[in-house]
């Protein structure tokens, strides 16, 4: 039996390696594409390793908006030239 429509969206798919942390992350309230980059370090690395990179920068809050500009530019965040300062930290945070 075919999994219904409703298994299917629930459900992250093959490219991600550890389902129950991508499940956890997206709990929490992180985006789709932000859970599954974490859960295939995770799973590649070993959670511990992926848990000590955090906290090389300090909080989007204390960046100019020229800064969280060009942060925005490198990932790829559409819309961002006409975003405020708060607009932009949100981005950055559920990228």
């Amino acid at each position: 039996m075919a999994p219904s429509k409703d298994d299917r969206k629930d459900d992250p798919g093959p490219s991600v390696k550890d389902k129950e942390l991508y499940e956890s992350l997206r709990d929490e309230g992180n985006s789709k594409e932000k859970s599954a980059r974490i859960a295939n370090a995770a799973a590649a690395q070993g959670r511990s390793k992926v848990g000590e990179r955090g906290g090389e920068h300090g909080s989007y809050d204390d960046w100019t908006k020229d800064e969280l500009l060009d942060r925005a530019k490198e990932i790829g965040i559409e819309g961002r030239s006409s975003m405020t300062k708060d607009e932009l930290i949100k981005a950055l945070r559920d990228h």
